[in-house]
């Protein structure tokens, strides 16, 4: 898979549209800001505290897309007056495998962004990418999991035509509490 993927998701009245690339070292400071936020560091398992933690984090994603099995996005606004508008988030395709019928998707927004669409464009646009360019080797389902008290994550399930599928157990630590599968056919 090339690592020069570039994905746009169009505007709204009410934000700019957005860019979705590969992460490189170029946000690691956004990325230790971004992880400042208390409610993003309570919905995702990653904890980045400093640069150190977040280079470890970005080279993460640099190695899941040379192993072609973990596809993240640096989510950006379009700024016609900037080279690189502000990072306001990430997506990600992970579990991918050659001839597996489905692979997971995740994402998150920074504390600037949330309320404006930012999530289920990006996701959206991921979405796309993901069966343009896997469906031919496979993939026929996407799986969004989300613990049960995360109602914002439901609405951009259902913004982005994510079903909810099934309610998951608990399964800790990692999930402390039930979860939410909701899924995406390549058909829908």
């Amino acid at each position: 898979m090339n690592d020069t993927v570039t994905l746009h998701a169009g505007a709204t009245p009410s934000a700019p549209a957005l860019v979705l690339r590969p992460w490189c070292t170029e946000d690691v400071a956004d990325l230790v800001d971004a992880y400042r936020d208390p409610a993003l560091r309570h919905w995702t398992r990653s904890a980045v505290e400093n640069e150190a933690d977040a280079m470890r984090w970005v080279r993460r994603q640099e190695r899941g897309w040379a192993a072609g099995d973990r596809f993240g996005f640096a989510v950006l606004e379009m700024r016609p007056d900037a080279i690189r508008g502000p990072l306001v988030g990430h997506a990600v395709l992970k579990e991918v495998a050659s001839g597996k019928p489905s692979a997971e998707v995740g994402y998150w927004t920074t504390a600037h962004a949330r309320g404006r669409g930012v999530a289920p464009r990006a996701l959206e646009a991921l979405t796309g990418w993901a069966f343009d360019a896997m469906g031919s080797d496979g993939l026929e389902r996407l799986e969004l999991l989300h613990q049960v008290d995360n109602p914002a994550s439901c609405r951009v399930a259902h913004k982005s035509r994510y079903t909810l599928d099934t309610v998951l157990p608990a399964a800790p630590p990692s999930f402390p509490r039930e979860g939410h599968l909701h899924i995406r056919r390549s058909n829908a």
